[in-house]
């Protein structure tokens, strides 16, 4: 049988929204939100700023560092990976969850 590459990778540049930082078992994570635009225009020549909300975690590491510069505002590029999680709200409906899980991350 032949062995297919499967590739999970995704870079984004944005502001940070909300953070949140914590610590488990000593290392230290922080759990933000980052927004990427995306300009166009329509037919009719009007611009338009297109806004993504991300959920991006980021662990102390080599490639992850500085994370209490992570603040509202900043502007951030983030190397990582998309990682789903499914979870059943307090109402009974399941709910699905995309988060980045920072592998590099630079401050801008």
């Amino acid at each position: 049988m032949e062995q297919i590459e499967h590739i999970n990778k995704i870079e984004l540049q944005g502001r940070v929204g909300t953070v949140r930082a914590n610590e488990h078992n000593g290392s230290k994570v922080v759990n933000f939100t980052m927004v990427t635009d995306y300009l166009y225009k329509t037919r009719d020549g009007a611009a338009v700023n297109e806004g993504t909300w991300h959920n991006i975690v980021a662990w102390e590491s080599k490639g992850v560092q500085d994370l209490d510069r992570i603040e509202k505002g900043a502007i951030v590029h983030v190397f990582g990976r998309l990682r789903t999680s499914r979870y059943t709200s307090a109402d009974g409906t399941e709910k699905q969850y995309y988060e980045v899980l920072a592998g590099k991350l630079e401050i801008i």
